[in-house]
């Protein structure tokens, strides 16, 4: 069973950074397609960033600020976030998937973390 864990979330002033991180355990982390989505109250989760085999993908309204990257060997995936602005704030979730279409959809994805909380103030 392949478990993902999220940390680094917290808050943050409007202009700035965070880097998010997501442990894997439990399955073969390198071979996997490896992605960030977002939820904000009240809206439905959307795709942030993606990477697979050497490839990252990114959200429009990311694309720029946010740098998505992995350790193999440390089986993580990070999620660099900069020039933070307030609708940016949202529960991010990190997930994974066999296989590398699909991968700006949620329902690809097998394996979710919890999630942790960003929040950008004024």
């Amino acid at each position: 069973q392949v478990q993902l864990v999220e940390s680094g979330g917290g808050l943050v002033q409007a202009g700035g950074s965070l880097r998010l991180s997501c442990v894997a355990s439990g399955g073969a982390f390198s071979l996997y397609t490896m992605g960030w989505f977002r939820q904000a109250p009240g809206k439905e989760r959307e795709f942030v960033a993606a990477i697979k085999y050497g490839g990252t993908y990114y959200a429009d309204s990311v694309k720029g600020r946010f740098t998505i990257s992995r350790d193999n060997a440390k089986n993580t995936v990070y999620l660099q976030m900069d020039s933070l602005n307030i609708e940016d704030t949202a529960v991010y979730y990190c997930a994974g998937k066999v296989g590398g279409s699909s991968l700006l959809y949620d329902h690809a994805y097998a394996y979710w973390g919890q999630g942790t909380q960003v929040t950008v103030s004024s």
